[in-house]
């Protein structure tokens, strides 16, 4: 039995039908930007996230660059994010103009470390990019007030966290902005492209409406430059047939997650970090489990685990491999050690490279049966226990 790190297939199958039709009833309809899908979308998206507005963008890469661009970040500005993510957190801030600054993060939860992000604050810095990494919230309590005291932009990255919570609150509705991606393997996936952009505030959403489109307001008329950020309408009506299902899809990685944390956290080869785990002290362990705090709601976009110890990690995938089971590594390479952002002489973050060089994703996708998650768990167990 051989299992994926995800299949598609599977969750799309189950609503093929329903899929062709609203597909087929767009490609009849001669509106295929803009209109009634993505307004619909877009009402839709809101109620279920807890933001006021929700705005469709063409990617989660797009409604990051957006985001910054409606607040205002251009150059001369700093921003300060994770060491430990995506490539495109950093690359939008490039791309503004802005000085990406990089800050060290929690080896349990792999989040934004609150004490390192104000300890890099200084008078350039304009915004913060909280990365809700692998689904679960970065510490917006601790965050928020940061931000607040030093007059700092707050623009969420929820590209992997759609639904998740922060004490009760949706991610993306916390702070100044917020950004999600519907790529396909997220856990609200689309069949291409596709992101949402999220703001409390309505004045903040009128800027990021007008610059979607070249910042046209009105008709033809551009105060400022934008971008055409725009969503295609399949893009939405197929999204629109899968948003409802978001719900039960994060509840069947949240049980693949607990079953993982209970089954192997149970083994004396495992340390499993807790709330009260206050420092990146090197446990005596072969498998590290991931930090998650009691007050978040965590969605699970992926499973990520710690093998420390030289070429242990590469021994760990191939006894995977051996078992036919699919693993991938989120992030091999900090972004501060990236070739394009030497320019910037940014600080080491020996956190992050530890992380980097540590993680590795398991199988955890909502459609993975039981018999296949306790293929996987013994898999692992085999290799702790070699």
């Amino acid at each position: 039995m051989s299992i994926p790190l995800f299949d598609l297939t599977r969750q799309n199958d189950a609503l093929m039908d329903e899929l062709l039709a609203t597909a087929e009833r767009v490609l009849r309809s001669g509106r295929y930007i803009m209109g009634d899908e993505i307004d619909g979308l877009e009402a839709e998206a809101a109620q279920a996230l807890g933001s006021v507005n929700s705005l469709a963008v063409s990617s989660g890469t797009d409604a990051i660059l957006l985001a910054l661009m409606a607040a205002g970040i251009g150059p001369g500005d700093e921003v300060i994010l994770p060491d430990f993510t995506f490539f495109a957190t950093g690359g939008c801030v490039a791309r503004t103009g802005a000085r990406p600054v990089f800050v060290d993060v929690c080896p349990y939860s792999y989040n934004l470390l609150p004490e390192a992000v104000e300890a890099a604050i200084t008078e350039k810095t304009r915004a913060i990019i909280p990365v809700h990494l692998f689904g679960q919230s970065a510490d917006m309590s601790r965050l928020m007030p940061i931000a607040q005291k030093h007059g700092l932009r707050v623009i969420e990255d929820c590209a992997q966290s759609i639904g998740a919570k922060h004490h009760g609150d949706y991610v993306g509705s916390i702070g100044d902005y917020g950004a999600i991606s519907f790529f396909p393997t997220k856990n609200l996936g689309g069949f291409g492209d596709g992101g949402l952009v999220l703001a409390s505030d309505p004045i903040d959403f009128g800027r990021a409406k007008i610059m979607r489109v070249h910042g046209m307001e009105p008709k033809y008329y551009h105060p400022e430059t934008g971008g055409n950020f725009r969503m295609d309408a399949i893009q939405a009506a197929l999204l629109r047939i899968k948003l409802p299902h978001l719900s039960s899809y994060n509840a069947g990685r949240q049980a693949n997650a607990e079953y993982y944390l209970k089954t192997f956290g149970e083994n004396p080869q495992v340390f499993s970090p807790t709330e009260d785990t206050a420092t990146a002290t090197q446990p005596e362990a072969r498998l590290i489990l991931p930090l998650t705090y009691s007050h978040n709601e965590v969605t699970w976009n992926q499973f990520t685990v710690r093998i420390p110890g030289e070429g242990a990690r590469e021994s760990f995938r191939n006894h995977l491999q051996e078992h036919e089971i699919g693993t991938e590594i989120y992030y091999p390479l900090p972004l501060s050690q990236q070739k394009c952002f030497e320019r910037y002489s940014p600080d080491a973050c020996p956190t992050a490279a530890m992380v980097a060089d540590e993680c590795v994703s398991l199988p955890i996708f909502p459609e993975l049966t039981s018999d296949e998650r306790e293929k996987v768990a013994e898999a692992v167990l085999s290799w702790l226990n070699q």
